[in-house]
């Protein structure tokens, strides 16, 4: 009696197929790519907040104190300047996130998940290193210190606030939404897939 016959071992590559799409090395490295210039676009993004902060403190609208000796008040009760900090933030932020959005698209015209990942994350980041630079370079936040130092009577700047914390949202949002724009209007297009035309059946020769 002869053994039975055993079918060979299916190849490696049928293997790989059956367990799902197998990802290849070329797509792999296409991934680290992406993956790497996304985290360059978040920390180039993230320092320019420097800049936003600077320009914060110096184009803000002061809020005007003055002390009696004893307690600390507006000079002008219905002084608009607090209201003007949160506006010049955001007025500077959307601006920040334009350019960012633009200068991003115009460097990487693909695109991509991980690079808008990025753009996005490098907003945040920016816009809150922007609040934390403009308030710690703006008027001292020790109130009664500068009230001292400025003596009964005298007018001095209250410390740079950002009532508004949404406003630290419009830096991310104008740069998405000019990356978004332009990719949509300048961006590769995919080739159109080649048209599939049925091939028409043999007659029947019996017919």
């Amino acid at each position: 009696m002869t053994a039975p016959l055993t079918p060979h071992d299916p190849p490696a590559d049928e293997q790989s197929a059956g367990d799902g799409p197998a990802v290849l090395p070329a797509d792999r490295e296409e991934l680290r790519t992406e993956a790497r210039q996304a985290a360059v676009v978040a920390a180039a993004v993230a320092v320019a907040g420097v800049l936003l902060g600077l320009l914060w403190v110096w184009l803000a609208p002061r809020v005007p104190l003055i002390s009696d000796g004893k307690a600390v008040y507006l000079k002008n009760s219905e002084g608009e300047q607090a209201i003007g900090a949160d506006g010049t933030f955001v007025l500077l932020a959307l601006g920040f996130g334009a350019l960012s959005g633009a200068v991003v698209f115009l460097l990487r015209r693909r695109g991509g998940l991980p690079l808008v990942a990025g753009l996005a994350a490098g907003s945040l980041v920016a816009s809150v290193i922007a609040w934390r630079v403009g308030t710690a370079l703006g008027p001292t936040t020790d109130v009664v210190a500068a009230a001292r130092a400025a003596g009964r009577g005298v007018v001095f700047d209250a410390p740079l606030k950002l009532a508004a914390k949404g406003a630290l949202l419009a830096w991310p949002l104008a740069a998405l939404a000019v990356h978004l724009l332009l990719t949509a209007l300048f961006g590769p297009r995919d080739p159109d897939p080649d048209p599939h035309w049925p091939v028409p059946a043999d007659p029947d020769p019996s017919a």
